[in-house]
């Protein structure tokens, strides 16, 4: 059942554009009546993740420093669909560049799951891939990569002892779980 909106939008005016993101203030009435501001983030792609399963079930983590949170972090492969692409599309070359795999049977396990809905509208969807092939990893210049390959028992492991902190990763890692694998 939809409810409808409290807030009020009086203006709104972008502060910041880049490639990735802009960053809108509005001006508002809250649910009280009261007048504010929103700031909210807009994503100019929607974040897709993979977890890859092998038939003897392990799996892949991508490894990489993240600018952002100034932290090196273990991650399903994952990135971004540009603007009008689909997101298996962006699952199956996601995996080839981090990974160097490719898959033959593709199954979502998850779909517009919000990120963090308080201050961005990002949404994200998330694959299973199997029948793997392994080939070489083409990762972009931005991205410095290690892979593990592991039991998913081991990764789901990781992630209930904190030791994968990204979202996308654990909605994932917990997903597979709760479909009984690992």
């Amino acid at each position: 059942m939809a409810e409808s909106n409290p807030w009020t939008t009086r203006s709104n005016r972008e502060v910041y554009a880049n490639p990735w993101i802009t960053v809108k203030e509005n001006e508002v009435l809250n649910p009280s009546g009261n007048p504010g501001i929103y700031g909210v983030v807009h994503f100019v792609h929607q974040a897709v993740g993979v977890v890859p399963l092998a038939a003897d079930g392990t799996t892949w983590l991508v490894g990489q420093y993240r600018y952002t949170t100034n932290a090196y972090s273990w991650e399903i492969p994952e990135g971004g669909a540009r603007p009008g692409e689909a997101s298996l599309v962006c699952a199956k070359r996601e995996l080839r560049e981090e990974t160097g795999l490719t898959a033959e049977t593709w199954t979502p396990i998850f779909s517009n799951l919000q990120t963090s809905n308080c201050v961005c509208d990002e949404v994200g969807h998330l694959f299973l891939a199997q029948g793997l092939t392994l080939g070489d990893a083409e990762p972009e210049e931005t991205e410095e990569l290690r892979l593990m390959r592991l039991p998913l028992s081991e990764a789901i492991a990781m992630a209930l002892r904190g030791e994968i902190q990204d979202a996308l990763s654990l909605i994932a890692l917990f997903q597979m779980r709760c479909l009984g694998h690992g």
